[in-house]
């Protein structure tokens, strides 16, 4: 079995979104949409990176972001029309953040959903949204 750290270019670069309102940015390997919980690494590379568990339970959401410097002006565009595949979702949550993507994985009954994001441009690859923790979900 590899090792994180030869393995570290199969490693997604995640930003957790926790529901008291913390960020916090690293890497995952062993993330699982049926697991409930996840080893989260530094972002920075070392020899022995020390990992957090993290419960999925107290996310809102993990977003697989391209990088994580990201770009916090950035907006973006809610239009759908870039979608080609999925159902058009929204998803409220409890903070009042808003997401607009599509998902082809949203089960009311299933611990998350995995969607993507309706902006091309956007800094995220895919969210996993934690279902308990959304306020509201729409099909749009």
């Amino acid at each position: 079995m590899e090792s994180p750290q030869s393995s570290a270019n199969q490693a997604n670069k995640v930003v957790a979104a926790f529901l008291d309102g913390r960020r916090v940015k690293g890497r995952v390997f062993n993330f699982s949409a049926i697991k409930e919980s996840f080893d989260l690494f530094p972002p920075e590379d070392g020899n022995q990176p020390k990992s957090v568990t993290v419960r999925i339970g107290d996310l809102k959401a993990l977003f697989f972001v391209k990088d994580l410097t990201g770009n916090r002006v950035y907006q973006d565009s809610p239009d759908t029309d870039a979608l080609k595949h999925g159902r058009k979702i929204e998803v409220t949550f409890r903070d009042e953040e808003k997401l607009l993507g599509a998902t082809d994985t949203y089960n009311p009954q299933k611990l998350g959903f995995f969607m993507f994001p309706a902006d091309p441009k956007s800094n995220n690859l895919r969210v996993f949204v934690v279902t308990k923790n959304a306020k509201q979900v729409r099909f749009v």
